[in-house]
């Protein structure tokens, strides 16, 4: 063997041996210890349950803490047939309808997400009397809700609030509630003295503004707008029309940079410390959840004056942390102060439900860009409730919750830096960018953009043109900024055979909006389709769809909706395969370094060249190399090295990673120079990008070509290399994602088999000097492996390449 490859090696190994231990605890939360808590806290519920299946309610909201407990469950992961929440939904069918309005509206919204369907004339009963107890005549009370109506007090935004909760829920079950109810709601919010002139509100008009009753009225507001307001797309004599979105005003705006400006996860913003500090945080989560976001900012705090730099928080993760702090190590409960969150069941619901609400994974970011063009409306947001109502419908599709973001791509930080990085992108495995204007993105902007990609996000874009919109402006630039980001791909109309078409539903052409340019054009990036692009809206047609709506749109234009929103579906499920990370998981990002410092005795792994697709994956090796450093303490060198084979300096690494996704052949002078590298104790590396069997043929080939005598044969399950004896993984078995076995008619169904992992090896001196994997690990290290690809999952790929490498140091 070559003196300088056996010096690499050994001083590679000694490096690794000393420096692989487990990784040091981090003091970021992380989804498994939420989920700990989650159903710790789950138990405490159900072993204080009554026997008749009651909890400790109350007197004064008879049936209101049955019910809270309840909704706590469910959204904890329980189900209407959880022991538990049977006997919960049984006891509260037979109490008498209750006549106060937060027992009322808990009922609502525990009879709406245990079965819509079963509890349908139930919830429609309760949705109507709690409706007719709004209030009328002409005093401020006008439009809210009181304890218990009309001779009940006057209305306070608290009751109000849940009261517009339980009849958003019932309009989702299928209840029509007059339009009238709703827009004596959203004048309540809007009266005024309701809204403090800095933005906040108090529990009632002139009151204090506080936190909760913030976030109260931000929800009411967001709920009332959805169900009343005049939105950007419409229809008109058969016609849709587009891009049409009125101005609102800023009491939503005012009202959120009101509790980024005060914000707190320990206490309730404007209260003394503890006070109804578990309510608030069950308000904010609803607030973050309805309203996209996931950072609130602070410009300015109160007695500090304008920041010189605003602070970004993150409001979920910053309260699990807070909470799982101060969950009871005993009991695993939560108990706050006073007589309603001093009940460790009241607590202790409030504390899970923002917990488990609050992690729903995100399917889809918007990517909010450039200025705006006028009071209340922007170029990146036309149709301002089309993302979301996209995402009702694939959760109904998918049957699970799930949420959606809005992604603020315009941060700017010292020096006019965008402050966002790709890490930040990838908390949205879909980006969704839409506008009518030229893209005005700067190097930064295009360079943290490519990066997302790369590491396997995704990006889904219309021009909002035709249809009363002019978009040719946003399509010129878009095409040029796909062009110098991917200079040797290009964006191509998408066949009908494409899997956006039916990945989820069929897409029936014939029923699409009649225009020539209404079509989905796509660029092959990395491993799969990475970018879809539509010259037309299909934001103003999602806008129109509704999921819990009935319209009374002309056949021809139910159609296209239908369809237009089934594109729309597709493309979550083909960029996604509907597996989403944990909402806490920190996206792991390729670490590139180009003529960075190089460590002495770090792993350093070059790419080597062919005509097959040599870095057709190019983050793939960066992000096995971040495994290695993050999960297993080894030194690595991340410079990105691609190395032709008659390079004299391939003699330099003791390994070589080699992958493709196409048929190649080397020179005469290439099988020379391999068979040399190899014959000196040299190690390859190969992996089939998405399984790619011209790929793996070739490989095949050329190696045989090179050592006829020494042909590829499958490494035995109970090979070593499978196992941790190099200090890396067991793997007994992995998880295959098989695009060739279905489940039923649904091409996503999930064709995941479990089965030993398979890789190829080539033995020369009775060592394996070559491994093969022909199921793609490139693409899965990238999250990009898409329902075309036969491969493993991300955390088995990521396994299998790591002991591979640590399998090859050892070979001495």
């Amino acid at each position: 063997m070559n003196r300088q490859i056996v010096f690499c090696l050994t001083a590679v190994w000694a490096a690794a041996c000393l420096l692989i231990s487990p990784a040091a605890a981090r003091d970021e939360i992380t989804a498994e210890q939420v989920n700990t808590a989650i159903s710790r806290g789950v138990a405490y519920l159900e072993k204080f349950q009554r026997p008749e299946g009651r909890w400790g309610d109350t007197d004064a909201e008879p049936g209101g803490v049955t019910a809270l407990v309840t909704l706590a469950l469910m959204n904890s992961g329980r189900t209407a047939d959880s022991p538990s929440v049977r006997k919960a939904l049984a006891w509260l069918e037979r109490q008498p309808d209750p006549e106060r309005t937060y027992a009322s509206s808990l009922m609502i919204m525990v009879f709406a997400q245990a079965d819509a369907r079963r509890y349908a004339l139930t919830i429609k009963k309760l949705a109507l009397s709690l409706a007719a107890r709004q209030m009328r005549g002409d005093d401020r009370d006008k439009g809210g809700w009181t304890y218990k109506g009309p001779g009940g007090g006057s209305a306070d935004n608290s009751n109000t609030q849940f009261a517009v909760l339980a009849l958003h829920e019932a309009e989702r079950a299928g209840v029509k509630i007059p339009d009238q109810t709703w827009q004596l709601a959203l004048n309540y919010w809007k009266q005024a003295g309701m809204q403090h002139p800095a933005g906040g509100f108090g529990y009632g008009p002139g009151q204090q503004e506080t936190g909760s009753m913030t976030c109260a009225a931000i929800a009411s507001l967001i709920m009332a707008r959805d169900r009343l307001q005049a939105a950007g797309a419409r229809v008109v004599d058969d016609k849709v029309l587009c891009c049409g979105a009125e101005p609102e005003g800023n009491e939503l705006d005012n009202a959120i940079q009101w509790l980024g400006n005060h914000f707190s996860v320990e206490r309730n913003p404007n209260q003394p410390i503890g006070n109804w500090w578990l309510y608030y945080l069950y308000a904010l989560e609803r607030v973050g959840r309805m309203s996209g976001q996931r950072f609130f900012t602070t410009i300015r705090q109160p007695g500090r004056g304008r920041l010189d730099e605003p602070q970004q928080h993150d409001w979920y993760r910053e309260g699990c942390e807070v909470l799982l702090q101060s969950q009871d190590p005993l009991t695993h409960a939560w108990v706050g102060v006073g007589p309603v969150e001093g009940n460790a069941e009241i607590g202790t619901a409030f504390a899970l439900l923002f917990l488990s609400k609050g992690r729903r994974p995100v399917v889809i970011g918007k990517l909010q860009h450039g200025t705006l063009r006028g009071p209340g409306a922007a170029d990146w947001d036309h149709h301002r409730r089309a993302v979301q109502n996209l995402v009702m419908r694939v959760e109904r599709q998918w049957r699970r919750d799930l949420s959606w973001q809005t992604i603020d791509y315009t941060r700017r930080g010292p020096k006019d830096t965008i402050q966002l990085a790709a890490a930040d992108l990838l908390e949205a495995p879909v980006l969704f960018l839409s506008g009518s204007e030229a893209l005005d993105f700067n190097a930064d902007q295009r360079r943290v953009l490519k990066e997302y990609l790369e590491n396997g996000g995704f990006l889904f874009a219309e021009a909002c043109d035709g249809n009363g919109c002019n978009g040719a402006a946003f399509d010129r630039s878009f095409r040029a900024l796909m062009r110098e980001l991917f200079p040797d791909s290009e964006l191509r109309k998408l066949p009908p055979d494409h899997a956006v078409w039916y990945a989820q539903e069929k897409v029936e052409p014939q029923h699409l909006p009649q225009d020539s340019e209404f079509w989905l054009w796509g660029l092959d990036a990395c491993c799969r389709t990475s970018v879809v692009y539509c010259p037309r809206s299909l934001s103003c047609y999602w806008e129109l769809g509704h999921p819990y709506r009935d319209s009374a749109y002309p056949a021809k234009v139910r159609d296209e909706i239908e369809q237009v929103m089934r594109i729309g579906g597709n493309v979550l499920a083909y960029a996604t395969s509907r597996e989403l990370k944990e909402k806490l998981d920190r996206p792991q990002l390729a670490i590139s370094r180009a003529g960075g410092r190089h460590t002495r005795g770090a792993l350093v792994v070059p790419k080597l060249t062919h005509g097959g697709g040599s870095d057709d994956a190019p983050a793939a090796l960066n992000n096995l190399l971040t495994i290695m450093e993050r999960q297993l303490q080894m030194r690595v060198d991340y410079d990105k090295r691609l190395i032709a084979p008659t390079d004299p300096k391939l003699y330099d690494y003791p390994i070589l990673f080699l992958h493709g996704r196409r048929a190649f052949r080397f020179s005469p002078a290439e099988r020379k120079a391999i068979k040399d590298y190899l014959d000196r104790g040299g190690f390859l590396f190969a992996d089939s990008i998405c399984g790619n069997k011209e790929f793996a043929s070739s490989l095949r080939e050329e190696l045989k070509t090179i050592y006829p005598d020494a042909p590829f044969s499958r490494i035995p399950p109970s090979h070593p290399l499978f196992s941790d004896e190099y200090h890396g993984f067991s793997l007994p078995s992995v998880t295959l994602r098989d695009p060739q076995l279905r489940v039923g008619d649904d091409p996503l169904a999930a064709r995941l088999v479990k089965t030993t992992p398979l890789l190829e090896g080539l033995e020369i001196d009775g060592r394996y000097a070559v491994i093969l994997s022909p199921y793609d690990i490139s693409c899965a290290l990238e999250k990009g492996a898409s329902m075309e690809c036969k491969g493993y999952i991300p955390p088995d790929a990521a396994r299998i390449g790591a002991n591979v490498l640590l399998f090859a140091l050892q070979q001495h």
